[in-house]
Formats: structure tokens, sequence, C-alpha cells
């Protein structure tokens, strides 16, 4: 696959919605990849990009954008609350805002810099143990939480679990969000992308399909 046959797919899956075109925002998740591979993708004119962790898209980022103007970066992975400066400093969205401790935080330095990137609230919709957000019966009060501390909420994220249908739990995120007036939506991956869009997604994560398999080690 590649960066233009995954550009092609989002547009189709737009058109089969009924959406307009250049609705979603694709997220190239760049996250371990090497920076030839990056590199080529900026070469293709792609400017929007997702990153795991707030160390290795600082040592990756500034660079490029010193040459490259246009660069929007997400941080979609999850995010510590003494990263959190570091974080608001660098992205332009964070995707993972997954408890009060961090929206307080988020909600402080927005304060001090006055500034803060756009906010998307992770959802833990499968309700998993060892996965971050809120959970579904809680978001109200946590999208509530967050406008009352000023925050720019533009969505909601969700990571369905490995095993269940994705577009149950696309459903469900875009059910939440509907009813808090959000826009928003983060959800869908390399794998079921096309569902998250037809159940309206705004923003689509998707890496390897990009980039090609991950090289860890």
């Amino acid at each position: 696959m590649g960066l233009q046959d995954i550009e092609s797919r989002v547009r189709a899956a737009e058109q089969a919605a009924g959406r307009a075109e250049g609705e979603v925002s694709l997220i190239a998740v760049s996250k371990v990849q090497p920076l030839d591979r990056v590199e080529a993708v900026l070469g293709e004119g792609h400017r929007v990009f997702g990153e795991n962790k707030v160390q290795e898209a600082q040592g990756k980022w500034p660079a490029f954008r010193e040459r490259l103007d246009g660069i929007e970066l997400h941080l979609i992975g999850p995010l510590q609350s003494n990263k959190t400066r570091a974080a608001m400093e660098l992205f332009d969205a964070i995707h993972s805002v997954d408890r009060p401790k961090l929206a307080n935080a988020i909600a402080r330095i927005a304060q001090e810099d006055g500034r803060c990137p756009d906010l998307f609230l992770q959802v833990n919709t499968g309700e998993e143990n060892q996965k971050a957000g809120v959970l579904p019966a809680d978001a109200d009060v946590f999208v509530a939480e967050c406008r009352r501390m000023d925050l720019p909420v533009r969505g909601l994220m969700c990571i369905p679990p490995v095993d269940e249908e994705p577009s149950l739990h696309f459903a469900l995120l875009a059910k939440i969000a509907e009813r808090n007036g959000l826009a928003g939506l983060s959800m869908g991956m390399s794998a079921d992308f096309e569902t998250a869009i037809a159940l309206g997604a705004t923003h689509v994560r998707v890496g390897s399909a990009i980039f090609g398999e991950r090289a860890y080690g």
C-alpha cells in the first residue's frame, strides 16, 4: 500500500458515506518509523502526523518543522502528567486526555501559557481494565468538567478491543459525542478506518498501511 492508496480509500469512504470530500483528516502515524520513511511521506506532500510518545516526537519533529511549513502533529498515545507541558508545546492536538488529573494539568498550563492544543477525550468504550480512558457512563461528566475548565474539547477518541466488532464501539462513541455537542471523532486505524468513516470519524489514525511495518528494537 502507501500514502496515495490510503488517501484514495479515505476519499472513497467519504463519498460512500455521503460526506464532503476532505471532511476526514488522515493522521499518518509515524511512531517508531525510520526518518527516511517519514521524509518520503513528507515528500509526497502529507503534513498531518501522529506520534505516541512525547520524547520520540521531540527528537524527530523540530528539525522537520525548521525546513517545512504546515506540519500538524497529533499526540495519539498516553500522556504522563509530567510530560504535559512538553506535549502542549509540541503538539497541535492531543487525542488521549483520559483522566481528570491530566485535564487539570492541561488547564493549569493553558492558563499560564495562554494557549492550548485541541483536545480529544479518550473513552474506554470496551471497558477494558488495561486500557486508558473514561468509562462510557462517566464520559458526559468528564466532558462537562473539561468545559468548566475552559479547555478546547474538539471531540472524543476510542480504541476498540481487538477481538470485538469495531463498528459497535464507533457507534457508541458517535452517540456520546452527539449528545455532548462534539463534532470531532478520532477513531479508526489501518484495519477499520473505512468503517469508522461510515460511522462519522473526522480523524483516522493510519500507520503501517502508509509507512510499512514498524521496526521495533
